[in-house]
């Protein structure tokens, strides 16, 4: 395993009424892919959010380590200023910030993004185009009135801009025709060709993986991380589903 980049340990966590994740234990190696599977409900999307620092979840119990330091307690913002990056599965709009606007704050808040304006525009500009997506996009209010697609776009050229150390993807793949799928997948492997950073594939599809290589996999159940394997994994239950996975994780309570 390469140098672990994120040490997820011991954690329990959930929103206030309701415990979701129970001890989870992750670790992911500098510049790997582990994709995290499991059936509705099992709490993949709340560990990608709890790692990120959403404050929805509060922490009950263990530590997340990121790059040797511990963030557990650090907010969402600092995180992201740390390296770790998380693409929503839904993207919220936001009515009047221009996306262009929010890409440039964004950017100039990290040290080595810093660009003059010029050379920001021809950044951006290239990386809309590898995405196809029109740049007239840049200048509307961001994902205010983008369909699915635009939106999943929009969350990859974020991706490719701020070249984080850690991607986390929440279903990037959900509710994407074949075109939409294709340019997401590509903008994946742009971000691991160029940046060769980390990724945790949060997913259902398969598809999306087909051109991925990944090192790990990793399977949740009503909160509890039940099955870790290799890349094969992922055509096991692609085949037989997660009857039994289920059936260890029996009499848990379910997650989300």
């Amino acid at each position: 395993m390469a140098d672990t980049l994120l040490d997820v340990s011991g954690i329990s966590a959930g929103t206030e009424d309701k415990p979701i994740l129970h001890d989870v234990n992750l670790k992911v190696g500098a510049g790997e892919t582990h994709v995290l599977m499991g059936p509705n409900g099992a709490g993949k999307s709340t560990l990608g959010h709890v790692i990120m620092g959403d404050p929805t979840y509060k922490v009950t119990t263990g530590t997340i380590t990121f790059d040797g330091q511990d963030i557990t307690e650090l907010s969402p913002d600092k995180r992201s200023l740390a390296g770790v990056f998380l693409s929503y599965q839904a993207p919220v709009e936001v009515p009047g910030v221009p996306l262009y606007s929010f890409l440039r704050s964004i950017s100039q808040m990290r040290p080595e993004l810093k660009c003059t304006a010029r050379e920001f525009r021809r950044r951006v500009g290239a990386i809309a185009d590898e995405l196809n997506l029109d740049q007239s996009f840049l200048m509307r209010e961001l994902n205010v009135g983008f369909s699915g697609g635009e939106k999943k776009k929009i969350e990859m050229l974020q991706l490719l801009l701020l070249q984080p150390k850690l991607a986390i993807l929440d279903e990037t793949d959900s509710g994407l025709d074949v075109d939409a799928l294709a340019t997401v997948s590509h903008g994946i492997q742009r971000y691991r060709e160029t940046v060769g950073g980390a990724l945790i594939m949060i997913t259902h599809n398969t598809r999306i993986l087909e051109r991925l290589t990944v090192d790990r996999t990793h399977v949740m159940v009503k909160g509890h991380l039940v099955a870790e394997g290799p890349a094969s994994l992922i055509d096991d239950i692609d085949k037989n589903g997660f009857e039994r996975f289920e059936s260890q994780a029996a009499g848990e309570g379910d997650a989300r």
